[in-house]
Parts: structure tokens; C-alpha cells; sequence
């Protein structure tokens, strides 16, 4: 069931998307290298506590996972694409960094993520970053009233696949609301004109996950959570929270 948002529940939405993009923004500026992604993740949850918000991540335990998540963002390094957990581990000089991080304030819920380098950036990273973020926009271009879920993964797909790019089988965005993870579910791939029609209200997730080799096909690592690509290759990872508005598309997450 899709729950359609009123104005004020929107801007309310768009509250605790700010609280997600302050946290993004700390974590990015506090990345280099010798810094641990657990020393990322307590910058977001100095950010999300300073806002007096929740973390949606946080205990999370989805019908997949061993175990609860025990972070307050996902932190996935290199060939890892969605999940991470954050560890010990320091950053190194070219290392490309995924942080996802979600919020609940006031009952609502914001989610969005960045990838970015760390230290000196090898080319064909920038070039997958910058891919997953226009096919990221290209989603968000077609999240307007009246167009169907399948233009936006359309859009998503086509971005990825004309760069070479693999989508990961079986991921992609969701609707957000009450809730981290609502429906509908928003696939990077999918065919234009199908789905469930856009309509004003509606509150949605759209993220490209970009594996760089432009195979498909992933494994969970050791810890349950992490997805890592089947051949080593980088990956990226790039999230707005999006409304469906009469005036076109809003980011609630915007930084």
C-alpha cells in the first residue's frame, strides 16, 4: 500500500532529509585518508544527534540479515556496492567510498547516499561517480505526476548501460515515508510505461548502484551484510529521496 503525503507531510519529510544531507556532508568533508569508517559514522550520529533524529539503519534486521545492522550508516569501500559495515578499516589514498545514511524526525523518514574518492582520484572512478549521479538525476526527471515507475528505472538504466556499466541484480530504490522502506519498489532497470503510475504524494528513494566492470552479479560477504562485487571491480552508489509533486519532482535530501 502507497501512502500519498499531503503538503505538510512532505515538508515535514524534507526536515529530516536536511538532517540526512547535513550527516552526508560531515561525513564527506571528515573522509581522508588515516580516517576509520567507524570514525565516519559517529560523525553522522553526532549530526543526527545534535537534530534530535533517530537512525532508521540503526538495529535494522531485514528478513536477509544475521544479524541487526549495528551502524548508523552504511560505509562500502572499493568493490563493495550497498551494505557496508562500518570497521577499523583506514582509509587509503584512491580508495572510492559509498556512504549511505538514512533519518527519522518527527515521524518521517529521509534516506539518501554519496560516493566519492579519498586522496588522489584514478579517472575511471570519477567517471563511474559521475555516471551513477546522472543517471541519478535522469531518474529524477522522470519522477513526475502521471509517468509509471518503469520510467524511472528506465531512465536509471539507460544512463548506467550506455557508460558501460553493470546494474546489480534485484536492487534499486523504494518508496519512503513513515517508514525507511516502503513501497513501491523503484528497479535501476525496467521498461518505460509499466508500473505503477506517479502520482502527487508520493514519496520515493531513487538510487543507481553502478558496478564498474559492467557485470551484474554480486555475493554477500562473510558478515552477512556487505554486497561486494563478484569480480573486484569498483562500485558506486548514489540516493535522493524524491516527492512526486504537482509542480514536478522535489529533493527532499538535497545538499
Amino acid at each position: 500500500m502507497v501512502e500519498l503525503k499531503t503538503k505538510a507531510s512532505i515538508d515535514a519529510m524534507y526536515e529530516a532529509g536536511q538532517v540526512v544531507a547535513r550527516a552526508l556532508t560531515a561525513v564527506r568533508e571528515a573522509a581522508g585518508v588515516g580516517v576509520s569508517l567507524l570514525e565516519l559514522d559517529e560523525v553522522a550520529r553526532n549530526v543526527l544527534r545534535e537534530a534530535g533524529a533517530d537512525s532508521p539503519f540503526l538495529g535494522y534486521r531485514p528478513a536477509f540479515a544475521p544479524t541487526a545492522f549495528p551502524a548508523v550508516v552504511c560505509a562500502s569501500v572499493n568493490d563493495a556496492i550497498v551494505h557496508g559495515i562500518p570497521t577499523r578499516y583506514r582509509l587509503r589514498d584512491g580508495d572510492l567510498v559509498s556512504i549511505d545514511c538514512g533519518a527519522q524526525l518527527g515521524g518521517w523518514a529521509g534516506d539518501s547516499a554519496i560516493s566519492f574518492t579519498v586522496g588522489r582520484p584514478r579517472a575511471a572512478d570519477v567517471r563511474l561517480i559521475e555516471t551513477a549521479e546522472s543517471a541519478l538525476a535522469a531518474g529524477i526527471g522522470a519522477a513526475v505526476a502521471g509517468n509509471r515507475v518503469g520510467d524511472i528505472a528506465h531512465a536509471v538504466g539507460a544512463v548506467c548501460r550506455a557508460g558501460g556499466y553493470g546494474v546489480p541484480d534485484g536492487f534499486g530504490g523504494h518508496g519512503v515515508g513513515r517508514h525507511m522502506h516502503e513501497d513501491p519498489p523503484v528497479p535501476n532497470e525496467g521498461r518505460p510505461g509499466r508500473g505503477m503510475r506517479l502520482r502527487p504524494g508520493m514519496v520515493l528513494a531513487i538510487e543507481p548502484m553502478l558496478i564498474a566492470s559492467g557485470r551484474d552479479d554480486y555475493h554477500a560477504a562473510p558478515d552477512g551484510w556487505t554486497l561486494k562485487t563478484n569480480d573486484g571491480s569498483r562500485a558506486a552508489h548514489v540516493e535522493h529521496t524524491v516527492a512526486i509533486t504537482e509542480d514536478g519532482p522535489r529533493i527532499l535530501t538535497e545538499r
